[in-house]
């Protein structure tokens, strides 16, 4: 198998879905409890909060460079980020570190397409939802991608995720919040949501919509476990 470092942290929460995913699929795999070889590095949260609202952004990637070096020594094969806005710095991060490092936007592309979808929506922080980093990847693969244009459905979707989401916390006047906007893509001809926060998975799921759900946090955990085991 091969050595997958993962750099989570952002939150803890959604990092231990992306372990359990792994854990078990490679246990599915081999039909009994083969683990496969991971290293992981979990960064400050706080302090990764504190510089986006600082807006020091090299700041956050020389946190991710400090735990790819760590990883790299450690003899990792591949790594990833355990969540869609640290890919905001992943340019600057490759350009730092010799390891490949598994994009979450190369894996959900590869998921919409094999469902044949050409027009999705994507929610996430409102760094992800307000800049290309993540959604103008995915565009390259000719699919649509729709982000809310309301300053006030990113502000609110953005304080879910940091006030509730990242601290474990699933709020029923929240969800229901989450799910009208979706609902509101969906009347404009959505055939998918891209859930591009890891933890939205926490909050909503495949029973609560009428569309495909491309959960990002499985979709690059599944992608990270065709690499340990040579695909």
């Amino acid at each position: 198998m091969n050595k997958l470092g993962l750099i989570g942290g952002t939150s803890w929460h959604s990092t231990v879905e992306y372990y359990k995913y792994i854990n078990q699929s490679v246990n599915d795999y081999f039909g009994n409890n083969t683990n496969p070889p991971l290293m992981v590095y979990t960064l400050n949260q706080s302090l990764v909060h504190q510089y986006q609202i600082e807006n020091k952004w090299e700041d956050i990637a020389g946190l991710i460079i400090e735990a790819a070096k760590s990883l790299e020594r450690a003899g990792v094969q591949m790594l990833m980020f355990c969540a869609n806005t640290p890919h905001k710095v992943y340019d600057i991060v490759m350009a730092q570190v010799n390891t490949p490092i598994l994009h979450i936007a190369d894996a959900t592309s590869d998921a919409i397409k094999s469902k044949d979808i050409k027009r999705v929506c994507f929610l996430g922080t409102k760094y992800s939802m307000k800049e290309s980093f993540v959604t103008g990847r995915i565009s390259e693969s000719c699919i649509e991608v729709l982000v809310p244009s309301s300053e006030k459905d990113i502000n609110e979707l953005h304080r879910i995720i940091q006030e509730e989401l990242t601290y474990g916390k699933i709020i029923s006047s929240s969800k229901r919040y989450v799910i009208s906007v979706i609902q509101s893509f969906v009347d404009r001809g959505a055939e998918g949501v891209i859930l591009g926060c890891t933890e939205f998975p926490l909050m909503i799921t495949p029973s609560d919509l009428s569309i495909p759900i491309f959960n990002t946090t499985e979709i690059h955990a599944k992608a990270a476990v065709n690499f340990i085991l040579n695909n």
